[in-house]
């Protein structure tokens, strides 16, 4: 069968190259050869044909253009008496150094300010997102794991097992509420850590803590139920997400003891948001005649939501049982792996009553369709292998020793400040003496090039001033630095006051 000819007017596609997205119409008919050097010069200079890299074949990028051979190899001629690229016979032409491009000088910048971090108003939805991008010397802000510890060998070990023997149909689309297998090392792993017992099929796989209170906040608006109570003082982040979500966040006190039950009572909430086993961030335990009121109060038809936040890091108490255990058909179960491993893999678990199930996978699967299906299974044989186990270990005899620095340093840098949560967690509360404006604290902290948060923060009612303190991520000697920072601002500031 023969083909038509393609004349001027009849051809597939106009001359152009995919590399670089070349179009030839943009050369003037006299100075291709300049044109095509200045596009590649430009393009080694701005970092798309990186040093290394290796341009096209002469041949195929003179017939991609619709142009002689000639004008590309002068091209390349050009660059390469300029030294930006160099000639390898059958190796090809590689780019070995990069033009300078002229930048605009930035204007100059000085150090962050801490009354922008710290100000007088409450802090915004991104204050934890500024803080995070807002460098400092030494960073002891609460909630942040040891990432240098993360096991990047066992990781690996575990990511080329799960690849060696996953069928080709693993990497199409999974279940939403998450990869079989994960939920069923997951189930093991509560029932051994937390003494939950819960078949695989009840586990839903999340995206973090985060995802979990935005589901759970979905469906209970969908029964009628617009507020959800906190904890008072609470995590600032968590209280941020609900109230982004349009739910009403009355705040409930803590004591000794945990939360105030007949607080909660008074409230009149259908809700709560609970971190029973080391309460953030106080560190107090939910009392077992607490955990009865509570018991009562989730029967008469309330329902807890368990932020089960760090519950594996203990060290000088025995182990507290998860509220879900006692009462499956009240309780939303959330934990994840942010404490254990990192918090960028975004891995995180959901237990709901059995009426909430079935909306809860629906929301899961309209959000997102589903976490990830490699990353859960590489966790999953992390958690089979006994190397989360194994890791868990490491991180407590770390978090142990870091945490001891600390309080040490305390005693020596901040007498007669009172610490709290002491015994599990990776962070410690400092109450101060009454007046002490904790807020301006932390800003003259900030400014000696040390964060830490002040406890006001996290209370919706005004409440002891506080330094909420960090110290799973920070090695011993910056620990003792930052302390001594944060006892000299506050020598500083005290001296001021009585001045």
């Amino acid at each position: 069968m023969r083909r038509a000819k393609e004349g001027p007017d009849n051809r597939s596609k106009e001359p152009g190259a995919d590399f670089l997205q070349l179009d030839i119409g943009d050369a003037p008919v006299r100075g291709r050869t300049q044109w095509l050097a200045e596009r590649l010069r430009l393009a080694i200079a701005d970092g798309r044909l990186p040093v290394g890299s290796t341009l096209p074949a002469s041949r195929r990028l003179a017939a991609d253009l619709g142009v002689s051979r000639g004008v590309v190899t002068d091209a390349y001629q050009r660059l390469a008496e300029a030294g930006h690229v160099t000639g390898n016979g059958r190796g090809g032409t590689t780019v070995v150094s990069a033009p300078a491009l002229p930048r605009p000088e930035p204007p100059p910048a000085g150090p962050p300010s801490s009354s922008a971090l710290f100000g007088p108003a409450p802090p915004g939805a991104d204050i934890f997102d500024r803080l995070r991008t807002t460098p400092a010397r030494i960073d002891l802000s609460p909630g942040l794991p040891d990432l240098a510890a993360f096991p990047r060998a066992a990781w690996l070990r575990a990511e080329r097992t799960v690849l060696n023997t996953l069928e080709p149909s693993a990497f199409g689309y999974s279940d939403p509420s998450g990869a079989p297998a994960v939920r069923r090392s997951i189930a093991r792993w509560l029932a051994l850590n937390r003494g939950i017992r819960v078949d695989a099929d009840e586990v839903m796989i999340v995206a973090g803590v985060s995802q979990a209170l935005s589901l759970i906040a979905h469906v209970l608006r969908q029964d009628g139920i617009t507020g959800i109570a906190v904890e008072d003082p609470c995590s600032l982040g968590i209280r941020q997400h609900l109230d982004y979500w349009g739910m009403d966040t009355p705040p409930v006190r803590v004591d000794g003891d945990g939360v105030c039950v007949e607080e909660l009572r008074a409230t009149g909430a259908k809700a709560v948001v609970l971190t029973p086993a080391h309460q953030f961030p106080t560190g107090v335990v939910l009392h077992g005649e607490r955990r009865r009121q509570l018991s009562r109060w989730a029967e008469d038809g309330g329902l807890i939501i368990e932020d089960d936040y760090d519950a594996e890091h203990r060290y000088d108490r025995p182990p507290v049982s998860a509220l879900r255990a006692a009462l499956p058909e009240h309780v939303f179960y959330t934990g994840s792996i942010s404490k254990l491993l990192a918090p960028a893999l975004r891995l995180g678990w959901l237990l709901a009553p059995t009426r909430y199930r079935g909306d809860l996978a629906l929301a899961k699967r309209n959000s997102d369709l589903g976490n990830a299906v490699l990353p859960q299974l590489v966790l999953a044989e992390l958690l089979d292998s006994g190397e989360l186990e194994r890791q868990l270990r490491l991180l407590r005899r770390r978090h142990v020793q870091r945490r001891d620095v600390m309080i040490k340093a305390i005693a020596d840098q901040l007498p007669g400040t009172v610490v709290h949560g002491a015994a599990a967690g990776l962070h410690l509360t400092l109450t101060l003496a009454p007046g002490v404006d904790d807020v301006a604290l932390a800003a003259a902290a900030f400014a000696r090039g040390v964060k830490a948060h002040p406890l006001s923060w996290y209370g919706q009612r005004p409440g002891r001033p506080g330094i909420v303190l960090g110290y799973a991520a920070s090695p011993p000697g910056d620990i003792v630095e930052g302390i001594a920072a944060l006892g000299a601002a506050l020598r500083g500031r005290t001296g001021r006051n009585q001045g």
